[in-house]
């Protein structure tokens, strides 16, 4: 399950640590979507229920990792 984490600047950092190889097409877009092109990358994005609801939708291969 994804970690629940904030920044103090209102963004999350999402990180890819599963290959979408062999997962439905639609799983591969939301990756792609998200701007993310290589295996272990992170990216931040603004904290929304939205963007929430798009890590849920693949806990698989996203998770939301705290900032040191």
């Amino acid at each position: 399950m994804a970690k629940k984490t904030e920044n103090k600047d209102g963004s999350i950092t999402i990180q890819y640590y599963r290959s979408s190889i062999g997962y439905a097409k639609k799983q591969k877009e939301i990756v792609k979507s998200l701007g993310i092109t290589k295996l272990n990358q992170t990216v931040s994005r603004p904290d929304t229920p939205s963007m929430r609801g798009i890590v849920a939708k693949i806990p698989h291969l996203l998770r939301i990792v705290e900032n040191s």
